[in-house]
C-alpha cells in the first residue's frame, strides 16, 4: 500500500472513530409541544445521519430523520432544527399517548459505521416546562448562576453586601 494512501486511510478511520457520539438527550414541554434536545460532539467533517425515534409497547415508531423513514402519523406534528452540535426536534399536540422511550441516534457512514445514541423516557406528567431559567442553569455551572441573582436577591432585601 502507498503509504500517502495509508495515512489517507488511518486519518479517515480516526475522524469517524472520534466523530459525532450523543453526549445528551433531554425532554421538555413546550406549550403542548414535546421538545427532544439532542447534544452530540462535533469532531469531523463527514456527513451525519441522525433518527429521532419513540418506543412504546416494544415497537419502534421513527419520528424523523435521515436514517429511516418517519411515520405517517408522526410527519405533520414534527419540526426540526440543527446547529453545530445538537439538534432539536418538536412534537406538536403531546399527549399521554405519546409516552414512552425517545432515542436520538446519530450514524456515520464508513467501513463499519459508527452509531452513537441516547435514550430519555418520558412521561407526560413527569415532564418539565422548558423555560429560560431551566436552560440557563442546565448549561452554566451554579456558581455563575448564583452571581447572575446577587442583583436580585438584593434588590429583594435577601441579602446585603
Amino acid at each position: 500500500m502507498n503509504p500517502t494512501t495509508g495515512i489517507a486511510l488511518l486519518l479517515t478511520v480516526l475522524q469517524v472513530a472520534c466523530g459525532q457520539k450523543v453526549t445528551s438527550l433531554t425532554a421538555c414541554l413546550v406549550d403542548q409541544s414535546l421538545r427532544l434536545d439532542c447534544r452530540h460532539e462535533n469532531t469531523t467533517a463527514l456527513p451525519i445521519q441522525y433518527e429521532f425515534s419513540l418506543t412504546r409497547e416494544t415497537k419502534k415508531h421513527v419520528l424523523f430523520g435521515t436514517v429511516g423513514v418517519p411515520e405517517h402519523t408522526y410527519r405533520s406534528r414534527t419540526s426540526f432544527t440543527s446547529k453545530y452540535n445538537i439538534k432539536v426536534l418538536y412534537l406538536s399536540s403531546f399527549t399521554t399517548k405519546d409516552e414512552g422511550l425517545y432515542t436520538c441516534e446519530l450514524r456515520l457512514s464508513g467501513q463499519p459505521p459508527v452509531v452513537s445514541n441516547k435514550t430519555v423516557s418520558v412521561l407526560r406528567d413527569k415532564l418539565v416546562k422548558c423555560e429560560g431559567i431551566s436552560l440557563l442553569a442546565q448549561n452554566t455551572s451554579r456558581l455563575l448562576l448564583l452571581l447572575l441573582s446577587l442583583p436580585l436577591l438584593q434588590a429583594m432585601d435577601f441579602i446585603s453586601l
